[in-house]
């Protein structure tokens, strides 16, 4: 009996201790010391002159392919001979695809480097600030500082 009661003594002596260590590993841990900040990254990336002039680039990549269409309607139109007609209507169709399709990737590619820039950018700028975490804004629900309009102020 002497012995059970040891050993439920021991027992509850490690089970205290563990506990004790684990309270105060989590206490002296940098948890209290952390610095978290928010920022709003599709407004960086909407007011970014990279990504205006980008959209403005593509527009008038659309309006060239307009043109191509316009192009293609007249000459299919002026046109009587069917298989000329249909020789037409392919050229134009894989013309216009093609560009498309060549315009669409460029367009998704240098808007993936946009954004990873942007995202160095906030990562420098938040290293500069000591801060230890930054969140998107629409993440958040409470807490954090918005550094949004101190990084827009550097990205160009």
């Amino acid at each position: 009996m002497k012995t059970k009661i040891l050993a439920v003594t021991g027992l509850l002596a490690v089970v205290i201790l563990g506990v004790s260590i684990n309270n105060k590993a989590l206490s002296s841990s940098n948890a209290g010391d952390m610095k978290v900040a928010t920022v709003d990254l599709s407004q960086l990336i909407t007011n970014s002159a990279s990504v205006k002039a980008l959209k403005s680039t593509h527009e008038r990549q659309l309006s060239d392919i307009e043109k191509t269409l316009e192009q293609a309607r007249v000459e299919i139109s002026n046109e009587t001979n069917p298989d000329k007609i249909a020789k037409l209507e392919e050229k134009y169709r894989k013309d216009v695809s093609d560009k498309k399709f060549q315009m669409d990737k460029n367009y998704n590619d240098k808007l993936m480097e946009i954004d990873k820039n942007i995202k160095a950018q906030v990562a420098q700028k938040a290293k500069e600030l000591n801060y230890t975490v930054v969140l998107p804004k629409n993440m958040v629900l409470f807490g954090g500082e918005d550094i949004t309009n101190l990084i827009a102020k550097e990205i160009k």
